[in-house]
């Protein structure tokens, strides 16, 4: 099957790319079947109900609200509206998943449970994924300020194992080893977090959830695929079988970026 498990659309903070389009576009490109998978981020964002709404982006000389975007989660109740509108349009065209980008964290953990609660029944997939910690952000860097690469490095995956071992509303873990993306120090060693990303695995298997190859990789100019090709070997080691691949595309021009050549290496490397 060639799909994609792991798209966002306008639903996200940091997407103006309409759902349709992202449909159309599948469509074009033959994917059988799309997942979309828009942003939570508790302790970064609000959810719309909270009011007070922080905007962020724009040209710095106005306030034109078409040219900036929400610093908020999913508009849950439009989202899904909007989901089931699009699976009957294209029906006979495509198969429609209804899922989300869970950022969680320790610290957020609860706020997840009561979201399961409300729409877990409404959703067919969702993505795990560690945006920060503590509430805060890698990309910004101030999660890694002041603080060697040895520290933010373990500090990452002992917050993911930590997160896992308490939540398990989720089917796989994204983009896993995520905090190279962000490591202006270059890519730390994998056998200096080997034994922390082992126990990451492990209680994923046991748990019966699985792992993401995210196809962003070759767009972020990574040097290995995301998770590593390390990582993904030592998951089929340890007796991991479920693999998602997903393009993390927030714009039609990543759509299926690269999914035939994750496939590749995951039936030919791995």
């Amino acid at each position: 099957m060639f799909a994609d498990y792991h798209i966002h659309s306008e639903f996200s903070d940091d997407s103006r790319e309409p759902m349709e389009k992202q449909i159309e576009r599948g469509i074009e490109l033959g994917l059988e079947e799309i997942c979309f998978t828009d942003h939570v981020d508790y302790g970064i964002k609000k959810d719309w109900t909270e009011g007070n709404i922080e905007w962020r982006g724009g040209d710095g000389m106005s306030y034109d609200i078409s040219q900036m975007d929400p610093l908020a989660n999913v508009n849950y109740p439009e989202y899904f509206g909007k989901l089931l509108r699009m699976k009957e349009t294209y029906k006979d065209k495509i198969t429609i998943k209804q899922g989300l980008e869970f950022g969680v964290q320790t610290i957020t953990v609860n706020q997840y449970e009561k979201l399961w609660n409300q729409y877990g029944d409404q959703l067919d997939f969702v993505l795990l994924s560690m945006h920060q910690v503590n509430n805060q952000e890698f990309w910004t860097q101030e999660f890694q300020k002041g603080k060697t690469q040895k520290e933010y490095n373990e500090e990452y995956y002992r917050e993911i194992l930590n997160t896992i071992r308490v939540f398990k509303h989720y089917s796989v873990l994204a983009h896993l080893d995520l905090i190279i993306r962000y490591d202006r120090n270059g890519v730390y060693p994998f056998k200096e977090v080997e034994d922390i990303i082992a126990e990451i695995l492990k209680q994923a298997i046991k748990d019966d959830k699985g792992i993401e190859v995210n196809t962003s990789s070759w767009h972020y100019g990574l040097s290995d695929t995301q998770p590593s090709r390390k990582i993904l070997k030592l998951y089929k080691d340890l007796g991991g079988r479920i693999i998602t691949v997903g393009s993390d595309a927030h714009t039609t021009k990543y759509l299926a970026d690269h999914i035939k050549d994750a496939y590749s290496i995951l039936k030919d490397e791995i």
